[in-house]
């Protein structure tokens, strides 16, 4: 199985690649339209801020080749975020995949922004969560988040309810991070994989 790992400067590619090969796969970190299109599975991580990382798909040409991409691909935290048509961060237009809006969280009392440490993960539906029992904690780092939504496929509530997971036809996104969540997150990866 040949698995791509988006390279765009804005994602946490080396503990992607380390998660990977606990589950025994070798992956290409690139930007080549030819290698993209071509891979079995895609792997869109993401760190940092919407508007940067948007600019530098769209300087790599990246973004018109994502939207077109026919295989399962995952978006992590960020990389998921740019699956969707609008950020709240920087003012940013998203890649429009899925037809939802990341908003900032608004400070509660007694709760910290970002919304950082190990949370639930609820109402989980679709291949992603094959094997994943209901409550399932998964590690988070985001300032932002997206509404529910019919393309909802798991949820956290953080203050507000939002979409943990997000389908939207071979798209997948997930706002925690696999790689740091532990067995859970391995597991996740793995129903990645085998979709």
């Amino acid at each position: 199985m040949e698995v791509a790992i988006i390279d765009y400067e804005a994602g946490n590619v080396q503990s992607v690649l380390y998660a990977l090969q606990r589950l025994g796969v070798t992956a290409t970190v690139t930007d080549e339209a030819t290698l993209l299109q071509s891979a079995d599975k895609v792997i869109f991580p993401g760190v940092g801020h919407a508007g940067a990382a948007m600019q530098s798909l769209r300087q790599k040409g990246l973004d018109t080749i994502i939207k077109n991409l026919k295989q399962p691909v995952l978006g992590i935290c960020v990389g998921m975020q740019l699956l969707c048509r609008y950020s709240e961060e920087d003012d940013t237009e998203g890649l429009g995949i899925i037809d939802a809006a990341v908003k900032k969280f608004a400070p509660l009392e007694g709760l910290k922004v970002p919304q950082m440490g190990w949370n639930t993960i609820t109402d989980l539906q679709g291949p992603l969560f094959t094997d994943i029992p209901k409550d399932t904690y998964v590690y988070y780092v985001h300032s932002y988040y997206v509404e529910l939504g019919s393309h909802t496929a798991a949820q956290t509530l953080y203050g507000v309810p939002y979409s943990a997971a997000l389908q939207q036809g071979n798209f997948y996104g997930v706002q925690f991070h696999t790689e740091k969540s532990a067995a859970a997150g391995q597991q996740i990866l793995q129903n990645f994989l085998n979709i």
